[in-house]
């Protein structure tokens, strides 16, 4: 068949462009020129497996070889066609933006590895998506994760990037352990590796094992996500990255997790306890609030944006819940509405996250730093980067048509269907959730006003920002890109809904485009609850503003531009006179002091005179509350273990050889019972 064609040569371009890319590591431009190439291309690959599948059925190719843990096989079904689509589109911008992006690492760092892995990312990523064997899914898992890896580290000569990489190589393999352990119990009870025999085999297992794989995945693929509080490496992860990677990570890497934890509940398991949708909805609610209030806090716009992405997966892990406590009450139109809006927002989260970190890799590309408290006055010397940043700032917060208000709202409208429960108790749950998700938004609306005013308006506070100028076209072509794809599915969301119904009506065992759709208009599942026209919203919105132009025009004419100076009472407008990042978000951090934690310290330089100061300096720092009183405990458990067990090491070989007698006694022993 065509598609299983195009599968190959996808992975076989990848994997060719990477090694040619590698191979042409001493000529930077060669080298950038053939990774993103083959990037491209291969991503467009992608797109046209992902059309195909949805208009010809699923595909499903083996390798041609024997293996002793069954059928090595790789499937795309509508749910993977979605992710491969949504991973592909991503690929696809962040490829262009980086023909102009890695020219700045040339004569640095070696370009041609950049690019190889990039590429190996890309299709680990696709392989990943589309693997239906257990043991071929964890070493394209594993595949993806030290690709990753080693991406994250490419700036290794700056400080910290060594150990946030190791650190989230730690943390990733805790989560693929937990993966492995829920595959080995789920095998246990079928026999086979092969996905197709998972949903048979979860029916066999006891309520107590099957509620055991459920945590183990949940704590597994929640690792990979981000979801809090295995979320620590992320913001020292995805800043430590390139920023073409760190967008591909947080827009795209992250949702694979989420694509095996739907396809695990919903596929594998069946959800039929309620609980297990409560559990995933309270670790979404966390999430998304947490996150969101620490990325408000952020003065690192790399870290603030990988901050945004926990409270996005917890958006997204809401929505999944809701979808789980539907399903397991037998209300399936309902659970459809949930699904959908579980997949709307993680396609809108991949558009505008891809799109800011491009936006924040430009900036830095610009001006050298992250620091937002550096930057300011970048709109008028970096004007196609603000106003596409501007877009997916306001993608992020949620204004409509935009494609993360179509999400959210969803979501929103899911939720509110609650009282069709017919429990109590989760029928108060629910609205408690709801509330939280209101909260979270509002945060998310004032901590990307924020990103966006500080860096981009008021004046320059650095000389870098002073002297900043516009990014290469490439980098300019991606973000646009993504900027007009943010515009483009929340407008068009009423026709890309009916597809995300396609993808979802398997799942959950009922289609509901017909009732959800109604021309332009996007309407609740059950009764006319309430509905909006993405498309009559935008039309609204242009109208408005071209009247105000016109009326601008005729009242008040044209006028001469007179250039004088700023009024200031006397005082001379600098930097320091700005409304800086941290005062903008300091009334928000001693509102909730008691999450935040902050640590304030006052120092000032004596001068002989009482009237006098020389120098007064004011620091606020939040304390790592995950860090000291979670990781840092167990890591030093770890270590103290680790060093009482180190007795054992005792250099001879005879001992060693020991050890290995006794251990496969025991194995002969236990295999025979």
């Amino acid at each position: 068949m065509l598609i299983d064609q195009l599968f190959v040569v996808l992975i076989a371009l990848s994997l060719l462009g990477a090694v040619i890319a590698a191979v042409l590591n001493g000529r930077p431009k060669a080298s950038v020129r053939v990774a993103f190439t083959v990037s491209s291309i291969s991503s467009l690959l992608g797109l046209a497996i992902t059309l195909l599948v949805f208009s010809q059925g699923q595909m499903r190719w083996e390798l041609p070889f024997a293996s002793p843990f069954g059928s090595l096989s790789f499937t795309i079904d509508a749910l993977a066609a979605f992710f491969l689509g949504t991973i592909s589109v991503v690929t696809f911008a962040v490829s262009l933006y980086s023909f102009g992006y890695a020219d700045h690492y040339e004569g640095k760092y070696p370009v041609g590895m950049l690019g190889a892995m990039f590429n190996i990312f890309y299709v680990s990523m696709v392989m990943v998506v589309s693997s239906s064997n257990a043991i071929l899914f964890l070493i394209m898992w594993e595949t993806m994760s030290l690709s990753s890896f080693f991406l994250v580290i490419f700036e290794h000569r700056h400080e910290g990037t060594v150990g946030s990489g190791l650190f989230y190589l730690i943390m990733t393999h805790i989560g693929t352990a937990a993966i492995g352990l829920g595959f080995l119990l789920t095998y246990a009870q079928s026999g086979s590796f092969d996905f197709s025999s998972f949903p048979t085999a979860a029916q066999g297992m006891s309520d107590l094992l099957r509620s055991a794989v459920f945590l183990l995945w949940a704590v597994g693929f929640g690792a990979k996500a981000g979801i809090i509080p295995l979320h620590v490496w992320l913001p020292r992860a995805h800043p430590a990255a390139p920023s073409n990677v760190s967008a591909l990570m947080s827009a795209v890497m992250v949702k694979t997790a989420i694509y095996m934890l739907i396809r695990c509940y919903f596929d594998f398991l069946g959800v039929q306890d309620a609980w297990w949708g409560i559990a995933i909805l309270a670790i979404g609610c966390v999430s998304a609030l947490l996150g969101v209030m620490y990325a408000l806090i952020e003065s690192d716009i790399k870290r603030m944006l990988a901050f945004s992405t926990v409270e996005n997966i917890g958006i997204i892990m809401i929505a999944l819940g809701v979808a789980m406590v539907f399903e397991s009450y037998g209300l399936n139109e309902l659970a459809a509405l949930a699904m959908i809006a579980c997949l709307m927002h993680v396609l809108s989260h991949a558009l505008f996250k891809s799109l800011l970190f491009m936006g924040a890799g430009s900036v830095l590309h610009a001006t050298h730093t992250r620091n937002m408290e550096k930057l300011g006055g970048l709109a008028k010397r970096m004007p196609y980067t603000s106003a596409m940043f501007f877009v997916g700032a306001l993608s992020a917060a949620a204004i409509p048509p935009l494609c993360g208000f179509i999400s959210e709202w969803l979501i929103f409208q899911a939720m509110l269907q609650s009282f069709n429960i017919p429990e109590t108790m989760v029928k108060i749950l629910i609205p408690v959730a709801l509330g939280t998700l209101a909260v979270t938004g509002a945060l998310a609306a004032a901590a990307f006003l924020k990103a966006f005013g500080i860096t981009f308006l008021a004046r320059p506070r650095s000389r870098d920002a002073e002297d900043a100028q516009e990014v290469p076209k490439s980098m300019l072509w991606g973000m646009g890109l993504m900027a007009a794809l943010c515009v483009l599915v929340g407008v068009l969301s009423f026709a890309i809904l009916p597809v995300l119904d396609q993808v979802s009506s398997p799942l959950v065992g009922a289609s509901i485009a017909d009732s959800l759709v109604d021309g332009i208009e996007i309407v609740p599942t059950v009764g006319e609850f309430s509905q909006v026209s993405p498309p009559l919203i935008a039309i609204i919105l242009l109208a408005v503003m071209a009247m105000v132009m016109v009326l601008s025009q005729v009242y008040g004419g044209r006028r001469k531009v007179v250039k004088a100076d700023t009024w200031d009472c006397g005082t001379p407008l600098t930097a320091r006179t700005e409304y800086s990042g941290r005062g903008f978000s300091n009334p928000i951090n001693r509102m909730f002091s008691w999450v935040y934690r902050p640590i304030r310290t006052f120092h000032e330089t004596k001068h002989p005179s009482p009237y006098i100061r020389t120098e007064m300096r004011y620091t606020s720092t939040t304390e790592p509350v995950f860090d000291k009183y979670l990781y840092g405990p167990t890591e030093a458990a770890v270590r103290w273990v680790a060093k009482k067990v180190s007795v054992i090491q005792t250099g001879s070989i005879q001992t060693y050889l020991g050890y290995i007698f006794v251990v496969l006694i025991l194995l002969l022993v236990v295999l025979r019972l």
